[in-house]
């Protein structure tokens, strides 16, 4: 019995047993369960990376190492480490060979993934801090500033606005007051 299969119809969490008595293979021997010998059961690499596009597939996105725990991968994430050395070494060892096998529909599909998943439109205090202290807390249009202006209030903008596609990154954002602001609004 593997760990995902009694997860899926056992009682308790296969984890408790693995804690309790060191691994799950010491467990199924405690309880007088056949203990199946893994080092026969040899996985090569295609299909670790098969499982792995299935995964991917199945959730639409890249996975992260929790993914692969739950019922959807054939292997744990243990597996993979063991294998790769570690779990981002898996992901690059699979990129590298969907781009060597030439799977193109399954290339498009990870850049469509890409380019649809983008990060926050908000921004931490300290990235606002960042960009205003970057652009000498100054209007980057008129050049007005709260220093020498009264009744200037400063935003933080995306200069190729969120809704057309600009990321929340230091490189997009500027300073900007809030009549150039209110004023740009979403043009470039």
């Amino acid at each position: 019995m593997s760990r995902g299969e009694y997860d899926a119809h056992g009682k308790f969490c296969a984890d408790t047993f693995t804690r309790r008595f060191g691994s799950w293979r010491n467990a199924l021997q405690k309880v007088g369960l056949e203990v199946a010998d893994m080092q026969r059961e040899r996985v090569n690499d295609e299909e670790y990376f098969s499982n792995l596009e299935n995964i991917w597939r199945t959730l639409g996105k890249q996975p992260v190492q929790g993914d692969i725990e739950k019922l959807l991968s054939r292997y744990s994430a243990t597996a993979y480490k063991k294998r790769f050395g570690t779990w981002r070494k898996a992901l690059e060892a699979f990129v590298e060979y969907i781009n060597k096998a030439g799977i193109s529909e399954f290339k498009d599909n990870l850049t469509k993934a890409a380019f649809k998943k983008r990060g926050s439109r908000s921004m931490s205090w300290r990235m606002r801090f960042l960009v205003m202290r970057r652009d000498d807390f100054r209007c980057k249009k008129c050049g007005h500033s709260p220093a020498t202006d009264k009744g200037v209030i400063l935003h933080v903008d995306h200069n190729k606005a969120w809704a057309k596609g600009g990321e929340t990154v230091l490189d997009n954002l500027q300073t900007l007051c809030s009549v150039c602001n209110i004023g740009k609004s979403d043009l470039e």
